[in-house]
């Protein structure tokens, strides 16, 4: 059951932070989402994905992985640490509204339900309000990941300048990020750049055409897209001799760190309950 937590935090139960650890304070999963929201200092997103996916809002939160997916291996992790609250960026069921009409008689999906009841966790996905957290919760871990601090812009936290370089530096630098992953590239590799937009996840190709269409844009390093759409425009620009280049790095590589960023970010206000990132990386490899 996917129930959305919007409502007035009047009656819920404060937990004092730095609480002595001898008498720790107890928040059910419900309490504690609504406190995570309240934290992000965003608006009520209307229609929000940020609901829970499984599990009980009044169970009692034991401890909190964040993660990019909650896939089988992070849950069993999650359970060996003891903890019950289950916090991914993504869906928990294959698509963007976890919509499960179509896995009801589906083994997969059916065993990763079973697992989740029978540890009775509780999923709760943190995709819109994470993004809302200022100056993006998502892009401030990847900056600190990809070592971009010094290039982004003040103004724009997807904007990052990089003086006297090329495409092929920019990709090194990407790579040496992230070793076993490859990258999709459209654009010369000694072509000159200055200015790198980061445009992360599934954000879609009119993003990303609308970035390129910029004069102050001259590489858009995104998550992924379908191939007939920014892969072609791209690819038409750079034949017409445009100095435009696209990298595309994966959807996770470019969004995973931001996780890591929420669970440090969570643990200034939940007081003792502990708090883990547990990366799940690529869902592929490569060959």
């Amino acid at each position: 059951m996917k129930i959305l937590f919007h409502t007035i935090l009047w009656a819920l139960p404060l937990f004092v932070m730095g609480q002595n650890a001898s008498s720790p304070s107890v928040i059910t999963s419900g309490q504690l989402i609504e406190t995570i929201i309240k934290e992000t200092d965003a608006a009520v997103v209307p229609n929000t994905v940020d609901v829970i996916k499984e599990g009980n809002p009044e169970t009692p939160v034991k401890g909190i992985v964040t993660c990019m997916f909650a896939t089988m291996d992070v849950l069993k992790k999650a359970v060996e640490k003891n903890c019950n609250l289950i916090i991914p960026h993504e869906p928990l069921y294959y698509n963007h509204l976890d919509n499960t009409e179509q896995f009801q008689s589906d083994s997969v999906y059916l065993e990763k339900k079973k697992f989740i009841d029978d540890h009775k966790l509780v999923v709760w996905r943190f995709h819109d309000y994470v993004h809302r957290i200022p100056s993006d919760g998502i892009i401030s871990g990847m900056v600190e990941k990809l070592g971009w601090e010094d290039q982004q812009a003040a103004d724009n936290p997807y904007r990052f300048t990089f003086p006297n370089t090329t495409l092929m530096n920019l990709l090194k630098n990407l790579k040496h990020t992230f070793p076993e992953n490859n990258f999709h590239v459209i654009g010369d590799p000694d072509m000159q750049l200055s200015h790198v937009l980061y445009v992360p996840g599934a954000s879609g190709s009119a993003a990303h055409i609308k970035q390129l269409q910029s004069s102050t844009v001259d590489v858009v390093v995104a998550g992924e897209v379908p191939q007939w759409e920014t892969y072609e425009y791209a690819r038409d620009a750079v034949l017409q001799g445009r100095k435009k280049a696209v990298v595309f790095i994966g959807h996770i590589n470019s969004e995973e760190y931001g996780m890591k960023f929420s669970a440090d970010w969570l643990r200034k206000f939940v007081g003792d309950i502990p708090v883990h990132y547990i990366e799940c990386g690529s869902s592929y490899w490569s060959y």
